[in-house]
């Protein structure tokens, strides 16, 4: 999807324009434009300067002027930045501008499709516009995204449906196909976005049949990316660019040669998805599908040659039986975890026989047609990657890796993950001279970036923090309630239910209540329902899994006193403004699972080299959760509310202080009545001076 609308009136004239990207080719990035100047920064961030005008709210604020000169200089000096900005420092603005004016051909990546789409239909446009700056824009999304011309005939004819949505779904998706110029399913509302009916409709990169489809010219990736080449600025979120990297599969690899700029906004999340990518798995879903699409494929063009039902149904089955070797759903273990009397090792070895009998009729038939040949190469790169996941442990700890598994309730995944992700990524980044940004508003630890920076080898890059220009110490108010028990005892979430039942209701609802499980969300959620009943409370209440999270945060606003309970996916990248959220209850300091296949692994690495896995770790990432939660509530100048952390190891653990002190400086207390006062000064005897001291 390209964004090319002309904008009117004179453009600024930009020392170097983006343009100049174009003209460079493809094998180097041209070179980035000297003398910036700080005095052009100060005058398009000024009171007089043109976004004043573009962004009815927009205000001057200095720490946002300061980022966005040292993003100008990283760009004009082809250096890395990182850059830690609080929330409210407007950091999206302070890179578009030196990044449309003075970046080159710019490639941004979000930590989400919602991020990307909010970007490039928004904020772009917003900054183009009064900048006047004569860029174009490109939005690119993995290919799950866009709909397949191939793949949705394919599904029109077999109409192998099971319901009833699905029927009316592909109504709906074969109307979209025909007045869609993107093919971005984002576009159509009317199917939601976890609709079981877009696998069906949708590539993947084992069965897209690239150049050789019938449809290859009118394809929507392929012309999603054609765009992203010639656009001077390009939208990526952070699962495409290292799927790129790994995989060379998303268009992101073409781009990057001639890259003057890389920007990750929502830098903190990099670790995780580079982690994810750099990694090797396999699974047996994955199998499944290409034993579906080989019979599909065997029927229509060689009927008469193997009896593919019987073909594929013995590999189907050796598939499901290496799932059967664990019988819990939802567990992780890694190799050394797995006992040697386990069925699990029979069955992988079963599963890699099968599939190589499947290759030899592949291989037999190929000639017949073009999927056939297709289904092959797929098979030969799932029989590889099964080849790749050797169940021996000092080989893997000889490559620095730890192999695992992970067992959903209908598939088995098989993880090979590198312990360190450094090395990989510092090596991505070496070659041809261009900027590196990385900004959030959380990479650092009281202002330390080493966590940030080792992880991903910027250790010694330049590093800056820019604090939120909220006032929170009027604004806002931490409170850690006094005698709830050990977060590890029986019935601690009912405690923490208890303790927080008298706050929800002085806030008249308006709460988040963010959980480090889904059995405490489940578990929050059965006892809030019944005690919303039985004191007559009318409070809506939203629970993350029973509608998709966009729905429920539109539910959550328009509703303007209700409880939302929620999990991973609503503690960072949620805006609720104004005051339909007034309270943030966090049930656990975010501490990863120690059982964690990955995190024992790198845990035991670094004590082994001397370091302390909880210090230099563990501690480190869930002060950067817990800072992403704690983000969700204050959003805007003028909001007001009460951050409650349930948690006791804040007060009674030596490393509580750490904690407290990369919080933001809301004033504190212990004491329920100061916050039922915050709530209701009116009706409050309490006069809260930073209340008891915490």
């Amino acid at each position: 999807m390209t964004d090319q609308l002309p904008v009117p009136g004179d453009a600024v004239e930009p020392v170097g324009t983006a343009s100049q990207a174009s003209q460079a080719g493809t094998d180097t990035a041209p070179a980035a434009p000297a003398g910036i100047h700080d005095a052009d920064v100060d005058r398009l961030f000024g009171a007089g300067g043109p976004l004043a005008p573009a962004v009815g709210t927009f205000k001057p604020r200095q720490s946002q002027t300061e980022m966005a000169k040292a993003v100008a200089d990283a760009i004009a000096n082809q250096q890395v930045l990182m850059a830690e900005a609080g929330t409210g420092t407007g950091k999206t603005f302070a890179y578009l501008v030196p990044a449309l004016l003075w970046g080159g051909k710019t490639i941004i990546s979000t930590g989400t499709k919602n991020l990307q789409d909010q970007l490039f239909l928004r904020d772009i446009p917003t900054v183009r516009a009064a900048l006047r700056a004569p860029v174009s824009v490109a939005l690119l999304k993995g290919r799950s995204n866009y709909v397949c011309h191939y793949h949705l005939e394919r599904t029109l004819q077999n109409g192998r449906l099971t319901s009833r949505d699905d029927v009316g779904h592909l109504r709906e998706i074969s109307r979209f196909i025909k007045m869609t110029s993107s093919g971005d399913k984002a576009e159509l509302a009317k199917v939601p976005e976890n609709a079981t009916i877009w696998n069906l409709v949708t590539s993947t990169r084992d069965n897209c049949m690239g150049a050789e489809c019938q449809y290859y010219q009118d394809c929507f990736v392929m012309k999603a990316r054609r765009e992203a080449q010639q656009a001077d600025v390009v939208v990526v979120n952070h699962h495409l660019f290292f799927a790129d990297v790994a995989l060379k599969d998303t268009g992101v690899a073409e781009l990057l040669p001639s890259a003057n700029t890389v920007i990750f906004d929502e830098a903190h999340q990099l670790p995780d998805t580079a982690t994810l990518f750099f990694g090797q798995s396999v699974s047996t879903s994955q199998v499944l599908e290409l034993c579906r699409d080989v019979l599909a494929e065997g029927l229509a063009h060689a009927r008469g040659g193997p009896d593919w039902a019987k073909v594929v149904t013995v590999v189907e089955k050796a598939a499901r039986d290496l799932r059967l070797a664990f019988g819990q759903d939802s567990m992780r273990l890694s190799l050394p975890q797995i006992l040697p009397t386990s069925q699990f090792f029979p069955a992988l070895e079963t599963l890699k026989k099968e599939l190589a009998g499947m290759i030899t009729v592949l291989e037999e038939n190929a000639a017949r047609a073009e999927t056939i040949e297709a289904c092959r190469v797929r098979a030969l790169e799932l029989a590889a990657a099964y080849d790749a996941w050797k169940p021996d442990a000092k080989a893997a700890a000889a490559e620095q890796a730890v192999l695992w598994v992970e067992a959903f309730s209908s598939s088995l995944q098989l993880h090979k993950t590198p312990l360190s992700i450094a090395p990989i990524f510092s090596s991505q980044r070496e070659g041809t001279a261009r900027s590196w940004i990385f900004t959030s508003a959380t990479l650092a630890v009281k202002n330390d970036f080493r966590h940030f920076s080792d992880q991903l080898g910027l250790t010694g890059e330049p590093a800056k923090t820019w604090p939120s220009p909220f006032n929170y110490g009027e604004q806002g108010l931490l409170y850690v309630p006094t005698g709830l028990p050990e977060p590890n005892s029986m019935g601690y979430t009912d405690a923490v239910v208890d303790c927080a039942l008298p706050v929800i209701e002085a806030a008249g609802g308006r709460t988040f209540f963010l959980c480090t499980t889904i059995r405490a969300v489940n578990r929050v959620a059965e006892r809030l329902r019944a005690e919303f009943a039985e004191r007559g409370l009318d409070f809506p209440l939203f629970v993350q899994g029973e509608r998709g999270r966009t729905e429920l945060l539109d539910s959550f606003r328009n509703a303007g006193n209700a409880v939302l309970v929620g999990s991973q996916s609503f503690w960072e990248g949620v805006d609720v403004r104004g005051d339909a959220l007034s309270l943030v209850i966090i049930d656990k300091l975010p501490f990863a699972p120690p059982d964690d296949p990955v995190l024992a692994a790198r845990i035991e690495v670094m004590e082994k080299q001397g370091m302390n896995g909880f210090v230099h770790h563990q501690l480190p990432e869930a002060i950067i959760t817990l800072k992403q939660g704690a983000g969700r509530l204050i959003r805007d100048v003028d909001d007001r509310g009460v951050l409650m952390i349930c948690d006791p190891r804040i007060i009674t653990k030596p490393y509580g202080r750490r904690i407290w002190q990369s919080l933001p400086p809301f004033r504190r207390t212990r004491v329920q009545a100061d916050v039922i006062g915050f709530f209701h000064p009116d009706h409050s005897d309490t006069a809260l001076e930073g209340g008891e001291a915490a």
